[in-house]
């Protein structure tokens, strides 16, 4: 088996490359070709870009934001703006490139090497989550307005679907934004909102009005700094130095021409934001899991107990190249789906199938990686615990596994109903 070939020769000090895995005699690594493969020269000239704004602005100050619970968000956001990242597949008039969703993907991809899932979480939102309605429904001044400075960095951004009492649940929403003259008063709350502390602008959706859950409601630009919003910072189990929050409006007026396209229509442009950002979900966790799973095989390999290493057993070596043919599997999929929706396919089937693969793979690897690290897997240093906490969001936010698998049935005709 290939990890029982790279234990013997790591432990002869020898250099072992086979297909996928690459072992050195001062250090174990898990490293995917398929991302070689799949992205052409210019995206992986932008991925190196994206790399070097992580090593230098992320990665030195992880840990103290994660201590603090808290990143600079648009500090960060502004350096990110002015090198191009947060608009790849925007409109070239409001400042973004202009290119396909390829390109964006390669940038997501590259967002799961930072040491956290909270800034890759909250990067996505801006790039992937609140504005893609906005750039392809919105209006010419909505787009000024909010699009624009957004790709800047200069505006952080947030996205409004989920409130105490709906989650998964979308066509189950309360919020209400009721028209009066030119305006409309927004009656609500809305929970669990990533960036929600400090964002500029939320992408609301609302009942604008009384019809059927599908049909009346709308996507809604709704400036945070306005009259009657409240906001309060939730704690988390996971992702720590994002902040998220519970965000309550009280009779909060904006006007009538902040609807995104038409009115009514909402549903249907959340169900599509829905596509993009199942598909960036999975391809943050793709580095992210191909970082752990080679930081276990380097811990595994040097870690000894009763005379050989952790590796040298065969239940963790067969488990570690059990989730590496699953993770290379995943990307697969995902790299489909990503090649799908560039060329303006609908991929709601397999954006959904992502989703719920990535998530659960993403919680199994951090839970099989912890075990195999033991006591010190369990300590809050050890940065499989932190992706072990943090990736257990993946299987919650953006449509929990079960709604995902009621979309798989419904759509592949798998169901026990007539």
């Amino acid at each position: 088996m290939i990890i029982s070939n790279i234990c013997r020769n790591f432990r002869n000090g020898k250099n072992f490359i086979h297909s996928k895995i690459v072992v050195s005699s001062k250090f174990s690594s898990y490293t995917s070709t398929l991302p070689d493969k799949f992205y052409n020269e210019e995206q992986l000239e932008m991925q190196k870009s994206l790399r070097k704004i992580i090593d230098t602005e992320i990665n030195p100050f992880v840990d103290e934001w994660e201590a603090k619970e808290q990143f600079p968000s648009h500090e960060l956001f502004k350096k990110l703006g002015d090198a191009g990242f947060l608009g790849v597949n925007k409109p070239t008039e409001y400042g973004g490139l202009g290119l396909d969703y390829k390109y964006q993907a390669a940038i997501i991809e590259e967002f799961g090497l930072i040491n956290c899932g909270s800034i890759p979480m909250a990067a996505g939102v801006q790039m992937d989550m609140a504005t893609p309605a906005l750039a392809n429904f919105g209006s010419d001044k909505l787009k000024k307005q909010f699009l624009e400075p957004a790709i800047r960095g200069d505006f952080v951004c947030c996205v409004g679907v989920t409130e105490p009492g709906a989650g998964s649940d979308v066509a189950g929403i309360r919020t209400k934004a009721i028209r009066d003259g030119d305006d409309l008063v927004i009656n609500g709350e809305k929970m669990w909102i990533t960036n929600g502390m400090k964002a500029d602008w939320m992408c609301m959706l609302a009942n604008t009005s009384d019809g059927k859950p599908h049909r009346n409601k709308s996507l809604i630009i709704v400036p945070l700094n306005s009259k009657g919003v409240t906001r309060t910072k939730l704690k988390k189990l996971g992702m720590h130095s994002s902040d998220t929050a519970l965000i309550h409006f009280d009779n909060v007026r904006v006007p009538y021409e902040n609807i995104i396209g038409e009115e009514g229509a909402g549903f249907i442009y959340q169900m599509l934001q829905f596509q993009q950002e199942r598909i960036c979900g999975s391809l943050m966790f793709l580095k992210g899991m191909d970082r752990v799973l080679a930081k276990t095989i380097e811990y595994t390999s040097q870690r000894k107990a009763f005379g050989k290493s952790i590796l040298d057993n065969q239940v963790v070596h067969f488990r570690l190249s059990e989730l590496a043919t699953e993770l290379e599997a995943l990307r697969a999929l995902t790299y489909t789906a990503v090649d799908l929706h560039s060329a303006g396919e609908n991929v709601t089937l397999l954006a959904s199938m992502i989703k719920l693969k990535s998530g659960k793979l993403a919680r199994e690897s951090g839970d099989a990686c912890l075990q195999y690290w033991g006591g010190m897997g369990y300590s809050s240093e050890a940065h499989v615990s932190r992706f072990f906490r943090d990736a257990r969001l993946g299987s919650i936010g953006g449509g929990a596994d079960e709604v995902c698998l009621e979309i798989i049935c419904k759509l592949a005709g798998i169901s026990g109903k007539k």
